[in-house]
């Protein structure tokens, strides 16, 4: 494949989430796609196959930068569990929420593309998962969360949780305003995993 050319790229995969959004997978057009980015159907080409192609980029570049991100909160020595945690939820929320177009096509397309070809899914996501369950186990083992807490049931929890609500933002944001958002899924998971001296 050619080398990228300025922004060219970037600009393809930012059309894309726009037309995934608009008209889901399977209805988009890849010449909507050029006409958005401004640039001709064989310059899409130059860069990706097909539409699977770039929604696969697109999945890969967003869980490449949690991972990348997580993994140096994850071994900084200055914060403490509970800060980690939600700096971990900061994180997943300000990119699922960066635009309602991105919140639409994650909500919608991330799971299609897990039960389809998980081989396929970006290794970054899985990567991403395991960072956070570390966060959960050590918080545990330092006797901050929970000890009955089953992180693989959680991290379930939590993805549903986000997919449905970032959705529904995507979708109403009038009725679902982003702070109270990321406040009470702040607030309901850590519920559930911190100890109280009751």
């Amino acid at each position: 494949m050619r080398k990228k050319e300025g922004n060219k790229e970037e600009d393809i995969l930012k059309a894309a989430i726009e037309v995934f959004a608009q008209a889901g997978f399977y209805d988009a057009k890849i010449s909507k796609i050029a006409e958005l980015a401004n640039v001709s159907i064989g310059s899409i080409y130059v860069y990706y196959q097909n539409k699977d192609d770039i929604i696969y980029k697109i999945f890969d570049k967003l869980w490449g930068s949690l991972y990348h991100n997580l993994e140096a909160l994850v071994n900084r020595s200055d914060l403490s569990m509970v800060e980690k945690y939600d700096a971990m939820i900061d994180m997943i929320f300000d990119t699922f929420t960066e635009n309602s177009s991105t919140a639409i096509v994650i909500a919608h397309e991330q799971q299609r593309l897990l039960l389809r070809n998980k081989e396929s899914f970006t290794p970054y996501y899985d990567k991403f998962i395991d960072l956070g369950e570390r966060i959960v186990r050590e918080g545990v083992k330092k006797k901050i969360f929970n000890p009955n807490i089953d992180t693989n049931i959680f991290r379930h929890f939590l993805l549903g949780a986000f997919r449905d609500l970032i959705n529904s933002w995507a979708t109403s944001p009038e009725e679902f305003q982003l702070n109270s958002v990321r406040r009470n899924i702040k607030f309901l998971s850590k519920y559930g995993i911190l100890i109280h001296n009751q």
